[in-house]
């Protein structure tokens, strides 16, 4: 099968897109971007072609006698028993690493004896991997990282000690999670779907061993389906660390433009809110970008600068909008600057007004920061679509559709579930736009 690739280099997250050569979406990935931006390419590439497989594994339970109406809930086991094992492979790197880290962090803790803690801690977060994954279990978090860090966290809090200081925990676990991060663990998607299958069996999800081994021979076939990738395009905040040629690199805002077109054909106006930057472009009929204006100081009202206030507040990224939506009287934040912003959050706070308004404020700012960029590219037109990980904020689209209510009228805004994906999206179809002229200039 031939297929092309883009990746899209965030400041945040790294995100991978694989197209067919029928331009349909065969797969997507996503990690964290990380300090070493060859390994989150790598990983990134490596998660969506692991997705393309579980695509095909879709269309390949037609050939077995598995009913039509419980293959959705296998593959959805077959889903998590993958995502399990890798789980599993990065617990096992974790207490490798966090073993090595011991002794430097228990020289800073006088008197503090860590190892026996930090063997509890790892063996319950073994223990209790399989119920994190299991198939009525809440979705979790994309990234290892978030996963990993909430069960730490409660488990180093139920056990911390005068000898085993929490603080120390959490400084093991800090020192031990970046070097996770930036080792590029491979796991072969057969043999993480071959345990996910055999986990289906003993969960009798498959009812007799007779169809689970037709089921693995038919599979098999999937793993083993060579995967051509005849061009590959890279894009993003990191662009020019990606391990690509320089003719096979894309601006964001090129990119973003074509994705949005792509996503919906009838957008004019693209507003993107990342983890570095915000965009507001304007696209003609084809998705070509015709202006744009992009944030010219910080990360201020971007994705990072959220991330920062949900660190002042002690709260994660996921929890900022449920509380923000409580909010009864929205308390108006002037500064921009992000460590400003942090400032008058910790006065207001003081001054007790609730951190449900605060939040609820600050969302407002960051889509109003967003608004002066719109005006300044052109305006909205329709149809307006929102992109970014910010899109995926429900107090940040409410708040966006109201203003564009307010000062454009009856617009059309899109979004997507997918729309971290966007850039990612372009960068694909700008590779397939380029293996196609190859293609024609050698005929």
């Amino acid at each position: 099968m031939r297929c092309a690739v883009g990746i899209d280099l965030g400041s945040t997250t790294t995100k991978s897109v694989v197209l067919g050569e029928d331009g349909r979406i065969l797969g997507r990935g996503i990690t964290n971007s990380r300090s070493n931006y060859d390994v989150a390419c790598a990983v990134a590439r490596r998660e969506a072609f692991d997705d393309v497989r579980r695509t095909l594994c879709a269309g390949a339970l037609a050939r077995t006698e598995l009913p039509a109406a419980d293959r959705p809930a296998f593959l959805e086991r077959l889903r998590r028993g993958f995502q399990l094992s890798q789980y599993l492979v990065q617990l096992g790197a974790l207490r490798e690493f966090a073993s090595a880290e011991l002794p430097a962090v228990e020289a800073l803790f006088a008197g503090s004896r860590l190892g026996p803690a930090l063997s509890r801690i790892l063996d319950a977060l073994e223990a209790g991997a399989p119920a994190l994954f299991a198939p009525d279990a809440p979705r979790r978090s994309d990234f290892f990282r978030d996963t990993a860090a909430s069960e730490y966290h409660k488990l180093a809090q139920s056990i911390a000690s005068p000898q085993q200081p929490f603080e120390a925990l959490l400084g093991v676990f800090d020192k031990a999670i970046l070097k996770v991060e930036n080792r590029d663990i491979d796991i072969p998607f057969a043999e993480g779907a071959g345990r996910a299958i055999d986990r289906a069996i003993l969960q009798s999800c498959l009812p007799t061993r007779t169809m689970a081994e037709s089921i693995r021979a038919v599979l098999t076939e999937v793993y083993e389906h060579p995967l051509e990738v005849v061009a590959s395009v890279g894009t993003g905040y990191g662009r020019a660390r990606l391990p690509f040629p320089k003719e096979q690199i894309r601006s964001e805002i090129l990119c973003h433009g074509l994705g949005a077109h792509a996503m919906f054909p009838g957008t004019a106006t693209v507003l993107d809110i990342g983890g570095q930057d915000t965009k507001a472009i304007q696209v003609d009929g084809d998705g070509i970008v015709t202006s744009f204006q992009m944030n010219d100081r910080c990360a201020a009202g971007c994705g990072r600068y959220l991330g920062y206030i949900a660190d002042e507040m002690d709260l994660g990224l996921h929890e900022l909008s449920p509380l923000a939506e409580k909010s009864t009287r929205p308390v108006r934040i002037t500064s921009t600057c992000t460590v400003f912003a942090g400032a008058e959050i910790r006065d207001r706070l003081t001054l007790g007004q609730r951190r449900e308004d605060v939040l609820a404020g600050l969302h407002r700012a960051v889509i109003l920061r967003a608004m002066a960029l719109l005006a300044r590219s052109g305006g909205v037109r329709n149809e307006l679509t929102f992109t970014g990980g910010v899109a995926k904020n429900s107090t940040a689209e409410r708040v966006l559709r109201q203003l564009i209510s307010e000062n454009y009228g009856d617009i059309t805004m899109n979004v997507s579930p997918d729309s971290i994906y966007t850039g990612a999206l372009g960068a694909a179809l700008f590779a397939s736009r380029m293996a196609l002229a190859r293609e024609e200039a050698a005929a």
